[in-house]
């Protein structure tokens, strides 16, 4: 065995549920997904993938997502009854199998949410084992970020300036920067960007961002 970073990459996070892969982390990719759109969710199609589909059911993952979905952490004992709650709130929920193919990941959930203000987004996350996660498609764009960390993500057109805007915004309030991830569907076309950091970035830092781009969140850390 390699070393492990953390104690919870050996013995798995606090949770409800049997399986730290499918439950904890579905908890997980529904509360980022929560916290990408920025508003309650009211319409929720899950498609599930692979591992996920086949044996997701049985390990309580739809239970799992729409917890996370609804802003329950992954020990909240209302997991078990999250659809029902959901439900009586007026979330539309509707749960596919789906086979996006072999160049994903066994444990992929990709999500198509909608918030009451109309707002929507589809994220692609996936499972990579001890409840830990990673969202790795926002829109149809490739990303990478991990939950762990304070992120930035923007969406924008691609064109230049906007890294460099983003870079000296942290720079100005003392942000270190963990990891960044950039991607274009082309040239000119729709960009996007995640930029992971060490200590949270005030959210009135990113106005001037905001000004350049069509979409911009502030992610806290996911527990």
């Amino acid at each position: 065995m390699g070393k492990a970073d953390s104690v919870f990459e050996v013995i798995g996070p606090i949770m409800i549920g049997p399986s730290s892969s499918h439950t904890a982390a579905a908890v997980r990719i529904g509360q980022i997904s929560r916290a990408i759109l920025g508003e309650p969710v009211n319409k929720a199609i899950i498609q599930l993938h692979g591992s996920y589909a086949l044996t997701g059911k049985g390990h309580g993952t739809d239970k799992a997502v729409i917890a996370g979905l609804m802003g329950f952490d992954a020990a909240d004992e209302r997991i078990r009854s999250s659809i029902e709650i959901a439900k009586d709130e007026g979330m539309v929920i509707d749960f596919q199998k789906v086979d996006l193919g072999d160049d994903y990941h066994p444990n992929t959930i990709r999500l198509l949410i909608e918030g009451a203000s109309k707002s929507h987004f589809e994220i692609t996350a996936i499972s990579v084992g001890g409840g830990n996660i990673g969202v790795i498609e926002i829109n149809g764009l490739p990303l990478r970020l991990s939950g762990e960390y304070h992120t930035l993500i923007s969406i924008h057109s691609d064109r230049p300036g906007i890294v460099a805007k983003a870079t000296s915004i942290m720079a100005k309030n003392k942000v270190n920067i963990s990891t960044m991830y950039v991607s274009r569907q082309r040239r000119g076309g729709l960009a996007a960007m995640a930029v992971e950091m060490d200590q949270p970035l005030p959210p009135e830092a990113v106005s001037e961002l905001a000004n350049e781009a069509q979409i911009v969140r502030l992610i806290p850390p996911i527990y």
